[in-house]
């Protein structure tokens, strides 16, 4: 098996020689931003989803407490 940080050295190389094709006076994010920020917002996409999901599953009626004392029957319940 070969050493993990040569694959990443060459890896990075590759990437290097990527960046040096462009106009020296120019800073653009490239490629490896786009796809940086694609995977990021695919994430955010997917914990939105994943949150509305559980929001959906929540229930927001409290429980009455055990320790109140009783409330007059005739008069609405506040909330």
């Amino acid at each position: 098996m070969p050493d993990m940080s040569a694959s990443a050295s060459l890896a990075m190389t590759h990437l290097v020689t990527l960046a040096k094709e462009v106009d020296e006076d120019k800073v653009t994010p490239g490629v490896l931003g786009f796809i940086v920020f694609a995977v990021m917002a695919l994430a955010v996409w997917g914990l939105m989803k994943s949150m509305n999901r559980h929001m959906g599953r929540v229930d927001f009626r409290e429980a009455p407490d055990p320790a109140a004392p009783a409330s007059d029957p005739g008069r609405p319940a506040r909330g």
